[in-house]
């Protein structure tokens, strides 16, 4: 983290003990998710609970790229939460569940998919059932009349556009799992 944790206590005195439970928490959400820039959190025992005990009140903010994950618990009447300690646990909990949908998405806005290889037919052996592909990088990429998806081998021209799955073969780069280059198998 790169700025200091902070920890309030509002309408409660300060715990050495629950102080440090929260710092334990908070280390463990680092380590899972080791961008969090800032932390802070608010322990409170809002009043007007006396016949029923006080109900502690928990908010957890994280400062992350690109945003900030809110946590408050507050549950109304919730008497797990009379203990601190339980409320505590509840809100650290609910904090580890919004930073995995948000290390997910981050994910996902980096992700990118790699696209296939991809060429064009430069020689159809029709009486070998076999042809080549030169490929965007120069390769010359063997294929046979069986790796061809969705088309027909016998209707293929030279100079037709593919995409391909490639392999090693026992002569050296084939491909498997030809495809037309058309409206529906676009490349890029």
């Amino acid at each position: 983290m790169k700025q200091p944790l902070e920890i309030t206590f509002r309408d409660i005195p300060h715990s050495d003990a629950l102080d440090a439970d929260i710092r334990d928490k908070v280390a463990k959400l680092d380590q899972f998710y080791e961008r969090i820039m800032a932390c802070r959190v608010m322990v409170e025992a809002p009043h007007g609970h006396h016949h029923k005990g006080n109900l502690y009140h928990v908010r957890i903010d994280l400062t992350v790229p690109d945003g900030e994950l809110v946590v408050s618990r507050a549950p109304k009447e919730h008497h797990a939460h009379e203990d601190a300690y339980v409320a505590v646990r509840d809100a650290f909990d609910a904090a580890r569940r919004q930073l995995q949908d948000y290390a997910r998405k981050q994910r996902g806005k980096v992700k990118s998919h790699e696209v296939p290889p991809h060429g064009s037919i430069t020689e159809l052996i029709p009486m070998e059932d076999y042809g080549r592909i030169q490929d965007t990088e120069g390769r010359d990429v063997y294929f046979h009349r069986n790796s061809i998806v969705d088309a027909d081998f016998d209707a293929l021209e030279i100079g037709d556009e593919v995409w391909f799955t490639e392999e090693m073969g026992d002569a050296g780069l084939q491909a498997s799992s030809v495809h037309i280059v058309g409206k529906h198998h676009p490349v890029g």
